[in-house]
């Protein structure tokens, strides 16, 4: 059976600029996932909450899923914020699997979000989920919490995010994807 890690935010100082935390709407976000992942026959672990980035890259390895999804939102730079909008999704840029995985996610994602031209695929080294997990992975910025209509996209989606993600996963897996 095919299996992947859920690694939603564990950030909860990051605040939304239209209340909440990044760690709740995340976590939102993989709820949603979990019935059609179910249906999809797709087996899953999680992360806990209340750890740390390493707490959930250690689990992770230790579970040895098929694919690793980090789930999480953005915040512009201080002197750009609430200006900048879209979803990311950042990719090992050395592992071809998660680039493969990554093009794959924002295709998805550009089905749904309000502006698919702003959907981007990033290759980098910088980020620790993606360089030191052991399975194939991607972390998607699902848009910036602090720009008050991405924010309130997220915040009205959760459901419709939660299926675009859980379908990326059945599409990297392989699997056929199902309707719960």
């Amino acid at each position: 059976m095919a299996d992947v890690y859920l690694s939603p935010s564990t950030q909860e100082f990051n605040q939304y600029v239209t209340g909440g935390t990044e760690e709740y709407y995340t976590n939102l976000i993989a709820d949603a996932m979990v019935p059609f992942l179910r249906a999809s026959d797709i087996d899953f672990e999680r992360n806990n909450p209340g750890g740390s980035v390493l707490d959930s890259i250690r689990d992770s390895n230790d579970e040895d899923p098929d694919f690793h999804l980090a789930i999480h939102s953005n915040a512009a730079p201080e002197n750009l914020a609430g200006l900048i909008q879209g979803p990311n999704v950042y990719y090992y840029r050395d592992s071809s699997r998660s680039r493969a995985a990554a093009e794959i996610f924002a295709n998805n994602l550009r089905l749904i979000y309000p502006q698919p031209d702003l959907v981007k695929a990033i290759p980098t080294v910088d980020l620790v989920e993606l360089r030191r997990t052991a399975a194939p992975a991607v972390l998607v910025e699902v848009a910036y919490h602090d720009n008050v209509d991405d924010a309130n996209w997220i915040t009205s989606n959760i459901e419709r995010i939660g299926e675009n993600l859980a379908l990326s996963v059945a599409d990297v897996l392989g699997v056929p994807f199902v309707e719960p």
